[in-house]
């Protein structure tokens, strides 16, 4: 496994700050104070946990983002159709409530990714997933790109990596974390490229030695 990554990027600060007494409980159904009482609460727990991201405080971080994405899960309407029986219980929401919504969650797993590159022993598959999951929402995230790029070339596969990464440093062209990414990465397609080249030449040449030995078999059985 190579050396950590590092991510360069603080988390993303909330465009707004709410207070509220709703509970965590992440209900689905409801009325409309409902809906604003478990907006409100998912925003203040992400705002709870960029307080603990910019104090270093990692893992409380990643648990205010967990708890906000709960939260949130009754209210999505793509999480709640896939449970049977809890579709016709979700509430209706306003178009701006449904901006927020999505808005909030994508700053979540952004967040929860930039917290997992800062751990001593990086989950890259999870960096990978959340990654993904902000650029189905948002895809010219410029960090989700960079981050997907990490976790994917860490993971093992380079050329796609490198289309992640090369979208991050269009809209970024010099930021240095992505051009160091960029060069590992193809540094780590040449490796690949001359490994696969001696491999096939190791066929080639175990492929001439067996012509030469069934050749040399044939000419012993005609004396």
């Amino acid at each position: 496994m190579d050396k950590k990554a590092s991510d360069g990027a603080a988390a993303e600060e909330s465009p707004e700050e709410e207070s509220c007494s709703a509970s965590c409980s992440g209900a689905s159904g409801g009325s409309s104070s409902q809906v604003e009482a478990q907006l409100a609460e998912a925003m203040r727990l992400k705002m709870e946990g960029n307080s603990f991201y910019r104090e270093k405080k990692v893992r409380s971080a990643i648990g205010r983002y967990h708890r906000a994405l709960i939260v949130l899960r009754g209210l999505d309407s793509e999480v709640m159709s896939t449970l049977k029986g809890f579709g016709s219980q979700l509430p209706t929401l306003t178009p701006e409530q449904e901006e927020l919504l999505r808005s909030t969650q994508v700053d979540c797993y952004n967040n929860l990714a930039a917290c997992l590159l800062q751990r001593q022993v990086v989950d890259y598959t999870h960096v990978q997933e959340y990654s993904l999951k902000v650029l189905r929402w948002r895809p010219g995230d410029v960090k989700a790109l960079y981050r997907a790029g990490v976790a994917t070339l860490e993971l093992g596969d380079a050329q796609t990596a490198r289309q992640y990464l090369l979208q991050a440093s269009r809209g970024q062209p010099n930021d240095t974390n992505v051009k160091k990414q960029l060069q590992r990465v193809e540094e780590r397609l040449k490796k690949d490229y001359q490994k696969e080249k001696a491999l096939y030449k190791g066929m080639f040449c175990k492929q001439k030695q067996g012509e030469g030995e069934e050749a040399t078999g044939e000419s012993l059985k005609q004396l």
